[in-house]
């Protein structure tokens, strides 16, 4: 066998292997090419969403002027939002759109929009509006577009270039007169080629998990919520300023 490999003058064996080899080079691209512009749509739509949360702040401390008790209950929703929704990453985008939550209260964009319209929808409506508008980019940027199944696929075509190359080796060595030194140098490109397709997987997989992983925006989302929840904690400290101004105690 190793002799008809060896001398396959019609090359059907090795058109074989870089039929394989086309196949996962190709699908490895792609899948990056995919991964890569769903990261990109995330970051674009994290900093749309924050910036419109900063917005909905601004609005909300223009529109509770003088009125500490109303601050509070905005400043109070605005922060279950931040905290029970945009650091949630991990969860499933098509429930957390359509309202699914483990908790029991009502959604905290819809409280801000109900108590800042008396009759017909107000201003903060529209910035409202907006902040959900952004949310559901956000959301769908999380969606995953990669079934689990196309990294089996992935997996196997991988595993298939590698069990080929003993084969491919075994025939070198059978064409020419067998050498220690030969061996030796296939085993170290066996062994550099079996860590570029595991390294290569591994960052691919990082890509298409959703939080934990080097390649996602857990770090930049953590930097953008501190700084939301420094302004409403010190917006929240202007609000008990003003309470203890009119000698009252914060609700």
């Amino acid at each position: 066998g190793l002799a008809v490999l060896a001398n396959d003058e019609g090359q059907y064996f090795q058109n074989y292997v870089n039929a394989i080899d086309g196949m996962f080079s190709l699908l490895l691209v792609n899948t990056f090419a995919w991964l890569y512009n769903q990261q990109e749509q995330l970051y674009v739509s994290l900093f749309a969403e924050v910036s419109v949360a900063k917005a909905l702040l601004e609005q909300i401390a223009y529109v509770s002027r003088g009125r500490p008790e109303y601050a509070a209950q905005l400043l109070e929703n605005v922060r279950r939002y931040v905290d029970d929704d945009l650091t949630r990453l991990s969860a499933e985008p098509v429930t957390a759109l359509l309202g699914g939550s483990s908790t029991n209260y009502a959604d905290p964009l819809e409280q801000v929009m109900w108590l800042t319209s008396v009759g017909s929808p107000g201003d903060v409506y529209e910035t409202v509006r907006s902040l959900r508008e952004a949310r559901g980019q956000r959301l769908g940027a999380l969606q995953r577009k990669l079934p689990a199944a196309h990294f089996g696929l992935l997996a196997v075509l991988g595993v298939l270039v590698l069990a080929i190359f003993p084969l491919l080796a075994a025939a070198t060595g059978a064409a020419v007169a067998p050498e220690d030194g030969l061996l030796r140098v296939q085993a170290v490109l066996f062994g550099l080629m079996t860590f570029a397709i595991a390294v290569t997987l591994a960052v691919l997989y990082a890509f298409w998990m959703p939080a934990g992983s080097a390649y996602n925006v857990d770090a930049v989302l953590e930097v953008m919520i501190n700084g939301l929840r420094e302004e409403i904690d010190e917006r929240e400290r202007a609000v008990d300023d003003a309470f203890a101004g009119r000698g009252e105690a914060r609700p």
